[in-house]
Parts: C-alpha cells; sequence; structure tokens
C-alpha cells in the first residue's frame, strides 16, 4: 500500500501550489480567494523513485464563513488516514490564531508533522520562520511552492518521516482486487468466490465505499480477495464520498497481485469501462479480464468470438490478459478463475536465468534481425532480469535510440512464447551498455 501524505493549513497559504508543484500538474485550483479548495483532492507523486499518494485540504480556520463545518470536517478525514502530515504556514503574515488553532488539532494526531513555512521568495523573509518554532514543532522548513524553492528538501524530509513496515513476517497469501464501474457484479463475484454472503450486493450502483479485504483458503492455498467500490470515469466522479472511493480502489490496485477488471455481458463496453484498465496499465498489475452476466444475454456460437474481439479492440494495452466468461449470480464457470489467478501470479513473480535468457534473445535475433532506424541499426550485446512484479529486463545495446517499437514488440512476444508469461506484464529497458 502506498503511504499517504495530507496537506493542511489554513486558507491561503499556498497549499495548492504546493501540491500541484509536487505532483508536476494543474490538479488543485489555485486562486488567492480564500477557500477556493473545499474537498480533499488525491493524486499519485514521487519523489526519488518512491511513490506515495498525495492529499490537498480545503483550509481549516475560525469563524462562520460557509461551508467551515464541511471543509474542516475533510481535512480531518485526510488527517486521519495520512502517514505523515505537511503544515503548511505563510512566512509574511506570522502566525495566527488560525495556525495555532489547527496545531492544536495536529497534536492529537499522533503523527508525522513536518512544518513548511510558504512564501520564502527572498531572503529577507527567511528569517521569519524562527517566529514559527512556537507552533512546537521541530525545524520548520522554508519553500517557496511558487518557486519550487526549498521543495526538494521537504520531500527528503517526508520520504524519512514515512513510517518503515514493522513487519518482516512474508506474507505468501495471493493477493487480487475485483475492479470496474458500479454495477458490474464484483460483490457477487467475491461472495461467490467466498462461497459465502461476505459483502453487501445490490442492484444500486455504488453500494460498495470502500475496498474489503477477505483472506480465505481454496484449493489448499491462502488469498486475500479485495473487493472494491466501483470506479468512475476520470473527471467525472462528482459525490466527495465516490473521490474517497475512487483512491481506495486504486490503492487497492496497489496492494494487489493480480487484478480481475470486470464487465458487465449484459450492457456491453460502455465509455466507462474504457477508462478502468488505465489504472492496471499504470500499475503494471497481472490482469484477467472478466466478463460477467453471461448467463443474461441471448448467445450463439459467434457472440463468445464478438465480445472476444471487442475486449481487444478496447483494451489493446493490457493484450496480455486472458478474458474469462462467467455468471457470478449462479455461480458458473466461477471455479475457472483460480486456476487463471494461481497462472497469473506465478508469472507475475517469475524469474529467468541470465543463460537461458540470451539465449532466447540471441535465437530471436538470428530468426529476425533488426532494420536500420533512426541512423543506426541496434545491436544488442546480452540481457538480465533486474525484476519481477512484473518480469523487467534489462537489454544492452549500442545505441538504444536505434530501436524501432515494433522490433520492441518482436521481442517481447518471443519472451512470451518461450516463457509463458501468463496475464503479466514484462518490461523490457534498452541501455546503452559502456
Amino acid at each position: 500500500m502506498l503511504p499517504k501524505v495530507a496537506i493542511v493549513g489554513r486558507p491561503n497559504v499556498g497549499k495548492s501550489t504546493l501540491f500541484n508543484r509536487i505532483i508536476g500538474a494543474r490538479l488543485s485550483i489555485t486562486d488567492d480567494q480564500p477557500g477556493v479548495t473545499r474537498d480533499r483532492i488525491y493524486a499519485k507523486a514521487s519523489w526519488l523513485s518512491k511513490d506515495f499518494f498525495l492529499i490537498d485540504t480545503g483550509g481549516i480556520e475560525l469563524g462562520d464563513a460557509p461551508f467551515l463545518t464541511e471543509i474542516k470536517m475533510q481535512a480531518e478525514i485526510a488527517m486521519d488516514e495520512a502517514d505523515v502530515i505537511v503544515f503548511v504556514v505563510d512566512c509574511r503574515s506570522g502566525v495566527t490564531n488560525d495556525d495555532s488553532y489547527i496545531a492544536k488539532l495536529l497534536y492529537k494526531t499522533n503523527k508525522p508533522v513536518i512544518l513548511a513555512v510558504n512564501k520564502v521568495d527572498d531572503q529577507k523573509f527567511k528569517e521569519n520562520i524562527y517566529e514559527f518554532y512556537s507552533l512546537g514543532f521541530d525545524d520548520p522548513i522554508a519553500i517557496s511552492s511558487n518557486h519550487g524553492i526549498g521543495v526538494g528538501d521537504l520531500l527528503d524530509r517526508i520520504l524519512a518521516a514515512v513510517p518503515k513496515s514493522t513487519s518482516n513476517e512474508k506474507d505468501d497469501a495471493i493477493k487480487f482486487s475485483l475492479i470496474g464501474r458500479p454495477n458490474v457484479g464484483k460483490s457477487s463475484l467475491t461472495n461467490a468466490l467466498l462461497n459465502d454472503n461476505r459483502v453487501i450486493v445490490s442492484d444500486v450502483p455504488g453500494t460498495t465505499r470502500d475496498s474489503i479485504d477477505t483472506r480465505f483458503k481454496a484449493y489448499d492455498k491462502e488469498y486475500v480477495v479485495i473487493d472494491t467500490a466501483g470506479l468512475r470515469k476520470r473527471g467525472k466522479i462528482y459525490e466527495n464520498i465516490e473521490k474517497y472511493s475512487v483512491l481506495r480502489s486504486v490503492d487497492a490496485i496497489g496492494r494487489s497481485d493480480v487484478v480481475l477488471l470486470v464487465l458487465d455481458a449484459s450492457t456491453g463496453i460502455i465509455d466507462q469501462d474504457t477508462h478502468v484498465g488505465q489504472y492496471i496499465e499504470e500499475y503494471n498489475r497481472a490482469c484477467i479480464i472478466v466478463v460477467n452476466k453471461w448467463d443474461l444475454i441471448n448467445k450463439d456460437s459467434k457472440t463468445m468470438k464478438k465480445w472476444e474481439d471487442d475486449v481487444r479492440s478496447t483494451y489493446k494495452y493490457l493484450d496480455y490478459a486472458p478474458i474469462v466468461f462467467l455468471s457470478a449470480l449462479e455461480n458458473k464457470r466461477v471455479h475457472t478463475l483460480f486456476p487463471a489467478i494461481n497462472q497469473a501470479f506465478e508469472a507475475y513473480h517469475k524469474r529467468i536465468s541470465t543463460s537461458v535468457l540470451n539465449d532466447v534473445i540471441q535465437d530471436a535475433i538470428l530468426t529476425f534481425p533488426p532494420s536500420s532506424f533512426n541512423g543506426g541499426v541496434i545491436k544488442i550485446y546480452y540481457a538480465s532480469q533486474v525484476g519481477v512484479e512484473p518480469p523487467t529486463f534489462a537489454i544492452f545495446v549500442n545505441e538504444p535510440k536505434y530501436l524501432h517499437f515494433s522490433y520492441y514488440r518482436y521481442l517481447e512476444n518471443q519472451l512470451r512464447k518461450s516463457f509463458d508469461f501468463f496475464a503479466t506484464p514484462i518490461k523490457l529497458e534498452f541501455r546503452k551498455r559502456d
């Protein structure tokens, strides 16, 4: 699970500007008018190859302005779920009553708090940060979210403050999640897999508001199934609670070895479905595409083939994912999922010896040599597996820019054919040999 970092503070201290600076995009609205941000806004951020979720919150203040209660509630939820809290203050206005009030709220969280003194755009303001020691937090850090000054140091502090996992025990259970738009039958499928009414099943879209982890044993193997709230199309999430559900769903993908992408056969593939798979691609997870409610449609000898063609056309970037047709409600063909999940898990963690890997690469080159591209012909020296989850291979060459995309896909397909990378993405990293 990725750590979560919440940005809090009173209105107009630059929280949203800092949020946008860290994620590298203008996702959060910024304005000189206080109170523009009301809800929590989530985004994935990265620093020094470490990923985390960043949460922007509305300004907390004393008084009776509109939405103050709702904004404070949203901010408190963010503080409650965060692993690290960044408390942003304004060096030019000094310590205010609102700052002192927020500091008291933060004392109660028992979370690591980093005090970021913002708007230090000029050296003449730098000494103003000493005033903020009175808030009771160690070593305030001077930053300018507008100009990026000190933001790298702040990110270093954030990563250092993220709690390390205290458990050294390896969990051998296979973790898989069910994702898809609301009302495609994810909860029904969870119940069928568990052979139990573990989660609420309803015809009302969006019944599942949070992700639910259930450990169980089947066919002498340990599993953890994560049932998630339905994902909506990006940019079309209206309810605050749905924003929270999307974060949980994406978080569940990040915690999974295998993701089951659930589609509804009775409605066909619709616009919302086309966006869901992007999350799986982004996290490089093993994937099985599940066409549910297969019992509700009229079928002939061509129906399944047409569905397969539609799925492959829609999810070209998930061409490695097998397709399973079933009915969760009638418990038909649900049993076929377990062998597929097991095989996907094994492929996702598979390691290939360097000698065998290079034999396959050399055979592929001899069978189909690369052609000239970008002013040269790529020469492949050797390859080595450098990671799993998913299997990742470093291929050392004379010049990576000579690689044509079609040759990348050719080598990828040769590796898939030779080593049965069932249901998992694989990554090829072409590096210039020194």
